[in-house]
């Protein structure tokens, strides 16, 4: 006769063995036709074995992937995560700091923005990604000294594509484990951290709760760093402490997400909110689509709403049913994914909205939109592609989702950028996925100025995160991923050949000024592209682009050569101790400010290298 002991244990094994085997059908039935088959922004089976059990469940129970595990039960989205992760519940997930990497508690308060500065996602409100040569603290003929000071992991992550921003001596940054950091500029060591609900990746932005300016401190007010959520969460920090001042949503539809960076003018806070229903969309199932893009204008005191406006003005109605029988909705989707962009000389904010979903579609998806800054009130919206409603099914084997329109998926998630041009005119600049760069007049009802084409375009091609832009160029990083079928399975991978390539063009005219090729990627490094998807950052004299391959690159604003060169990717030693290493460059580009050049590396999805590491580099490493 078996022990107790004995039995206990066999009762455990089988119970795990059973829970195995429930989480593979599972995921058969519900994850892999994405993870397996290669869709857009789907981490594949490796990437998902490198992430804790913990981390998916999350996904499953809060995040992206909520709505397709909504009808499951507990113990079924459980067995999901420890299947697709391989390890148990409990195991591997270190998040909070260990004792030696916290500053030392005598270290200097934080008590002003004072100093070089880079704030929230494109350093000022024009969204130029352009810093000042005394704000950069080195410069042009300095760059190719950059050597790396510290780097800082993320423990559990595998992406880190939350962009950093530098004020008063510190660096703010979110990340994919939801945690929001305040470190030392210095050191790296950690000042405080707050444990979001959901992954940060959009720039924090950090301003003066109570101002009436746009963001400097006044008497009787405090600094606060605000923050938006994967959950759709917006959140105002302490900037000194870390504490909570508030939280509110943004949005309440279950899939809403705070991708952009808030933006901060005159008290208020503005958010763009977008969604992840484009992915969730795709189920047979699924009543595709309900969300609408929108901004939402905060009182930055007490996280109060003083206006939202959508931006598909007319609501979600039922249109027809799929072959499955499910009812479908429309018109959906035009997400907000980037940064705003504040002109204060008129009064308006502007921002770029990305497909639509469902049928039909709208007018104001792939749109530059005008919003009054007091009311919210649409001023004019200017459309660049039509025609283009898209989920991921469209991309899938089971296509029953997919819209009539069926793409073509060429959203802008980049940022407007708001320039002055030589003749005295102004534009609005921004590059889409569609491989077309445009400028437009903010002045003229968006009047089309000039429209450039810098690549083939694409669900994962053209311009994705954005560009830089000084008085005569704007700077523009060609994603163009190519995608390759694996002859072993239905997996794809990057293609290391094709994308890539980093472009000037003249601001009055849309010119090419220059161009310079990707270098490419080496036979021996796999999951290896040339594509450069990450947004452009730039000083005076240099344009830096950050690749799918792991390299930072420094590109001489004159002719486009190469002055500096990176590689990222591999193992990293840190300060606070975190098994760290770098990977693909996709999302944020560099912050710059007070002698440093902060990059974050690591990118799991689209099959890009993971990685959970961001690294500062200073001249000769001091």
């Amino acid at each position: 006769m078996k022990s107790p002991l004995l039995r206990a244990v066999i009762f455990l094994a089988t119970i795990r063995l059973l829970s195995a085997a429930d989480g593979a059908a599972l995921y058969k039935e519900i994850c892999a036709s994405c993870h397996d088959g290669g869709a857009d922004r789907a981490p594949n089976r490796e990437a998902l074995r490198g992430m804790p059990a913990e981390r998916v469940l999350d996904a499953l129970e809060s995040g992206a992937m909520v709505s397709m595990t909504s009808r499951r039960t507990a113990p079924e989205r459980r067995a999901i995560a420890e299947y697709v992760t391989g390890k148990t519940l409990g195991e591997d997930l270190q998040t909070t700091p260990p004792a030696a990497a916290m500053c030392p508690a005598n270290a200097a308060t934080f008590s002003s923005i004072d100093g070089p500065l880079w704030n929230g996602w494109g350093v000022k409100l024009s969204n130029t990604r352009f810093q000042d040569a005394g704000e950069a603290g080195f410069t042009a003929g300095q760059v190719p000294r950059l050597k790396l000071k510290w780097a800082f992991g993320f423990p559990g992550d595998l992406s880190a594509n939350a962009q950093p921003v530098i004020a008063g001596g510190r660096v703010f940054v979110g990340s994919d484990g939801g945690v929001v950091y305040s470190l030392s500029a210095a050191t790296g060591c950690i000042h405080w951290y707050y444990r979001a609900s959901n992954a940060v990746r959009g720039a924090i932005t950090i301003a003066s709760v109570g101002s009436n300016t746009s963001g400097s401190e006044t008497s009787g007010s405090r600094l606060a760093a605000f923050a938006g959520d994967r959950a759709g969460n917006v959140y105002a920090l302490n900037a000194a402490t870390g504490a909570l001042l508030w939280k509110t949503k943004a949005d309440s539809f279950p899939l809403a997400r705070v991708t952009g960076s808030p933006a901060f003018y005159n008290g208020r806070l503005y958010v763009p909110v977008a969604s992840g229903e484009e992915g969730a969309g795709s189920s047979v199932d699924y009543q595709c689509c309900k969300f609408r893009g929108s901004l939402v204008a905060l009182d930055a005191a007490t996280g109060k709403q003083i206006w939202k406006t959508y931006t598909i003005a007319g609501e979600p109605h039922p249109t027809k049913k799929n072959k499955a029988g499910t009812q479908l909705y429309g018109p959906s989707g035009a997400p907000i994914w980037s940064a705003p962009t504040i002109d204060a000389k008129h009064n308006a904010i502007y921002v770029t909205t990305g497909d639509n979903y469902s049928d039909p579609p709208t007018r104001t998806s792939d749109a530059f939109l005008a919003l009054d800054l007091n009311s919210g009130k649409l001023l004019w919206s200017r459309q660049m592609t039509s025609n283009d409603a898209y989920v991921v099914a469209c991309r899938m084997p089971d296509k029953t989702n997919c819209p009539d329109a069926n793409g073509p998926d060429v959203d802008f998630s980049s940022s407007a950028i708001l320039v002055d041009l030589p003749n005295g005119k102004r534009a609005l600049v921004a590059g889409q996925k569609s491989g077309v760069v445009h400028a437009i007049d903010p002045d003229q009802q968006g009047e089309v100025l000039w429209q450039t084409r810098v690549g083939e375009g694409g669900s994962l091609g053209g311009v994705q995160w954005g560009s830089a832009a000084d008085t005569s160029n704007v700077y523009v990083a060609l994603a163009d991923v190519g995608r390759l079928k694996l002859s072993y399975s239905q997996n794809t991978d990057v293609d290391p050949k094709r994308g890539g390539g980093m472009f000037a063009l003249r601001l009055d005219d849309g010119k090419r000024v220059w161009y310079t090729p990707p270098p490419g990627c080496p036979s021996n490094k796999p999951r290896c592209s040339p594509a450069q998807s990450a947004a452009v950052s730039a000083i005076p004299g240099v344009a830096f682009s950050g690749s799918v391959d792991g390299h930072m690159r420094a590109y001489a604003t004159k002719d486009g050569s190469i002055l500096w060169d990176f590689d990222t990717a591999g193992p990293q030693k840190t300060v606070n101790g975190v098994p760290a290493r770098g990977g693909s460059i996709d999302g944020p580009g560099p912050a710059i400010g007070g002698g440093l050049l902060l990059v974050e590396s690591g990118y799991a999805t689209n099959g890009g290298m993971p990685g959970n590491v961001l690294l500062a580099f200073s001249v000769d490493g001091n």
